[in-house]
């Protein structure tokens, strides 16, 4: 089957401003991303520098409570993700909590990273953490020097800005709910076939 550029028109390439990438915004694949770990998911991304970058994949649920993967903690009901490839046996943590949790990281937005592990388990024995507050990634997701900045001049990607409280609640978890709030002329992505070849 052709493709969109093969018959003269282009989901990807219309007049937009892609505003550069930095830690506490999104990156949101582009339909026709074919990588099947990144195909239609939403990053937050965590840093952005000339060393490389790093993020955590929001829209990659896993069917698993706190108690599943950390012992000791109660059976709490939040978000945790497959954050992405790399080091799949870590995990992180992104939270509301600021100083409350001792050497926690501001990623900006009213979020952080990590932190006291034991603070952690203090305020979910203490029944603080929900899934407006708090959200475990499984895993990241990494680029070296320059790689992101390559990928998005292929436009594998869109950079925009985000609502923390919106991220932290879920909402965009969903990529077509994502894709939308960059306005009407993404909506050719929307509309876009999950898998063109059978269309």
């Amino acid at each position: 089957m052709a493709t969109s550029k093969e018959l003269g028109f282009d989901f990807f390439k219309f007049n937009f401003e892609q505003i550069p990438p930095k830690g506490g915004r999104l990156l949101i694949a582009q339909p026709e991303l074919s990588d099947p770990f990144f195909k239609r998911t939403v990053i937050f991304l965590i840093d952005h520098d000339k060393n490389g970058s790093m993020g955590f994949i929001i829209n990659r649920h896993l069917n698993l409570s706190l108690s599943d993967i950390i012992s000791g903690f109660p059976d709490i009901d939040v978000n945790v993700s497959v954050g992405g490839p790399v080091s799949s046996e870590t995990i992180n943590f992104l939270h509301t909590f600021g100083d409350v949790v001792p050497n926690s990281v501001n990623v900006g937005n009213g979020l952080y990273l990590n932190g006291d592990i034991e603070a952690i388990k203090g305020l979910a024995i203490a029944g603080k953490l929900n899934k407006e507050n708090f959200r475990v990634f499984i895993g990241y997701a990494g680029w070296g020097a320059r790689q992101l900045s390559k990928e998005l001049k292929e436009d594998s990607w869109v950079v925009a800005n985000l609502d923390s409280a919106q991220m932290m609640k879920g909402l965009y978890d969903n990529w077509y709910f994502t894709v939308q709030q960059l306005g009407k002329k993404f909506k050719a992505w929307t509309i876009y076939p999950e898998n063109p070849a059978l269309n």
